[in-house]
């Protein structure tokens, strides 16, 4: 079953997505290998428990050292420098493909 997971912690989920809060909880998704899509916000309320960015850096890694096989990758973020900063890294991620 192909998930499309929802990183946020306070927008309204949309229908058909796994909602999670925190990158751990992404990335434990993304390490199951069920992830067909992700869409991340950035700042998640708490920022020693991460951000957004810690998941397109663990995706990053997880490509370039292990052969993983990225899901699609949105950025949902309203923080306009962060989103920049995900979506050069989605960019990054793509040339590793």
């Amino acid at each position: 079953m192909a998930l499309r997971v929802f990183l946020d912690d306070e927008r309204i989920t949309p229908e058909g997505w796994v909602r999670v809060y925190w990158p751990n909880e992404a990335i434990d998704l993304l390490k199951t290998n069920a992830v067909a899509e992700i869409s991340l916000d950035h700042d998640l309320g708490n920022d020693e428990r991460g951000t957004g960015y810690d998941v397109v850096v663990w995706i990053e890694e997880a490509v370039a050292l292990h052969g993983f096989k990225p899901p699609k990758m949105a950025v949902h973020s309203a923080n306009s420098s962060a989103r920049e900063k995900m979506e050069a890294g989605i960019r990054a991620i793509q040339g590793l493909l």
